[in-house]
């Protein structure tokens, strides 16, 4: 496909089927930055129904800062991925104690922030700032791979960037890439995904049983009763009681918990 073909088909489709939702509506770089972390592996209507609240809730970095973990914890519950719910507070603190209480705008710079690898790092600074800096997250990926490696496997990012960079619509970066997305939403919804020919793809692994399910039954524990004793673990959690020291390490190492005694709680 044509590069300026290409680009019309974007922009048309964009015109005539954008999907409107509250963040793209707004250019508060915090609240950019909360969309953007809660939409990483997260289905977009679950965000929805989460996004205000927390918003409401912590309107500014400085708020988030000083908040409890328990409290961020407990208002981050549907989203899934706690750790994410984790480092939107260590970067609002490092917002605040490093930067004055303003968001950097340079992407390099923000990928050495929890949480934040180079595309969502990115992808912020365009959606915050409107820089025509480019990107590549799932939903573009699909768009690149379907429109100009047709019948192409094993297709790399470093492949699809300089196209990425070569569409880009320097004058409203920020709409493009909004457009590129619904657009790439479109054709997962009414094709094979495209990303099954690209090297990154990889298929999500099953939930359930999961060391994702535990940490998040764990964390759901210590939200309800603030305290659990180790022991008592393994019936609360219904699974081989071998895997969950693991689980218990892995949550202190990242900064969740902390034990005393034989005892669980949250880190405060």
């Amino acid at each position: 496909m044509q590069i300026k073909q290409f680009q019309k088909t974007i922009w048309q489709f964009y015109t005539e089927h954008g999907r409107s939702f509250t963040w793209r509506h707004i250019n508060d770089p915090y609240r950019v930055l909360i969309s953007e972390i809660m939409l990483q592996q997260t289905q977009t209507q679950r965000v929805c129904e989460k996004y205000e609240q927390f918003c409401n809730l912590f309107p500014n970095f400085e708020l988030l800062a000083q908040a409890p973990l328990s409290l961020v914890l407990s208002s981050w519950q549907g989203l899934g991925y706690n750790r994410r719910a984790l480092y939107v507070q260590k970067i609002a603190q490092l917002v605040m104690n490093d930067f004055a209480g303003r968001l950097p705008t340079d992407p390099q710079l923000l990928q050495t922030f929890p949480g934040l690898g180079i595309a969502t790092a990115t992808s912020i600074c365009v959606f915050a700032y409107n820089m025509p800096f480019p990107f590549i997250e799932t939903n573009i990926r699909a768009v690149f791979i379907h429109s100009f490696f047709d019948n192409k496997t094993e297709v790399h990012d470093r492949e699809i960037m300089p196209l990425v960079a070569q569409t880009l619509d320097t004058k409203a970066p920020r709409d493009w890439f909004y457009a590129l997305m619904d657009y790439g939403v479109m054709i997962k919804k009414n094709l094979v995904n495209p990303n099954r020919h690209s090297v990154h793809y990889i298929k999500q692994s099953r939930f359930e049983g999961s060391d994702r399910q535990l940490r998040g039954l764990l964390l759901r524990l210590l939200l309800k009763n603030q305290t659990v004793d180790i022991e008592q673990l393994s019936m609360h959690m219904r699974t081989n009681p071998t895997r969950i020291p693991r689980i218990i390490d892995k949550l202190v190492q990242e900064g969740f918990i902390t034990t005393i005694n034989g005892t669980l709680c949250l880190k405060q």
